[in-house]
């Protein structure tokens, strides 16, 4: 239950899935540490091991969160119910003009700055970041990931886009197409096999692996210029926003307008471009009237 007085709090750490996911989180920072090859997967697959044994022996049994054994390691039933499914409301998109543009709008607006930030703090890390702070061939990323997301949603999958979670495989070494076309593959072996990866890797075992994404991300901050109050406001802004509201694209957003209204108050209106204004105000709308 929340703290009446902070809204969060923490709660018992003797919770079966708070645990587990404890256990997991201590045994993948050891390994990252440590540097022992595939960590974060290794990791992974103890931490699942763990959660049966916890399951087995009646902590936590019947819990969600906490992983078991499946009935069936495969399964060849797929629900195809959602494959263009898109047509059936197809035509329904044009009986309201306005409100077609506006969600055209947001779902574009959302997915380019999702996508952006996530791409930059990835191509960081790989290290296809210029001196001038351009990503080198982020065209095609973004190409690839506009392309993801309307095969994604003719399809009927979840939303195809680019995910922070693929700093862990950056971290070990996955830096080019080749990666992905392999992810991909075993993406799609996966899918026979989703009663057992649904069942063993459930949010408690693989929230280690959200945190060591964490420790990779933040520590690109490292570059950022800190002693510019410009910039330090700006960043720390954008941080802070994408924690409380759940969103990289408002966090990007919010981040935006404190650069634009730190570089006025710093005298240096040149600075900002036509274009910086147009997203100024493309941010004010989308912010203040959600559109």
């Amino acid at each position: 239950m929340p703290n009446p007085s902070s809204f969060v709090t923490m709660g018992s750490l003797m919770a079966p899935h708070a645990l587990l996911a404890l256990i997991g989180i201590i045994i993948t920072l050891v390994l990252y540490i440590r540097q022992v090859p595939a960590s974060v997967f290794v990791g992974l697959i103890i931490t699942a091991l763990i959660g049966v044994i916890f399951t087995v022996l009646g902590f936590g049994a019947g819990d969600l969160l906490m992983p078991s054994v499946p009935d069936n390691a495969i399964s060849t039933n797929f629900d195809l119910s959602l494959l263009f499914g898109f047509t059936r409301g197809f035509g329904q998109l044009f009986s309201n003009i306005p409100n077609m543009i506006m969600i055209i709008f947001s779902m574009v607006f959302v997915t380019f700055f999702d996508a952006t930030g996530t791409l930059m703090a990835l191509g960081r890390q790989c290290g296809f970041i210029d001196e001038q702070g351009h990503a080198v061939g982020i065209e095609n990323a973004f190409l690839a990931d506009a392309l993801g997301g309307i095969v994604g949603a003719v399809l009927g999958t979840s939303t195809v886009t680019s995910f922070v979670e693929s700093a862990t495989g950056i971290g070990n070494g996955g830096k080019t197409g080749l990666t992905a076309i392999v992810t991909g593959i075993l993406f799609i072996l996966s899918i026979f096999f989703a009663p057992l990866v649904l069942a063993l890797f459930t949010s408690s075992v693989t929230a280690a692996a959200l945190v060591i994404v964490g420790i990779m991300m933040i520590a690109q901050l490292k570059d950022v210029q800190w002693d510019n109050p410009v910039v330090a406001a700006s960043v720390f802004v954008t941080i802070i926003m994408m924690i409380l509201t759940y969103s990289i694209s408002l966090g990007i957003a919010w981040g935006f307008l404190v650069y634009a209204i730190a570089t006025l108050a710093c005298g240096k209106l040149k600075e900002l471009s036509w274009g910086i204004w147009v997203l100024v105000i493309v941010f004010v709308i989308y912010l203040f009237f959600g559109l």
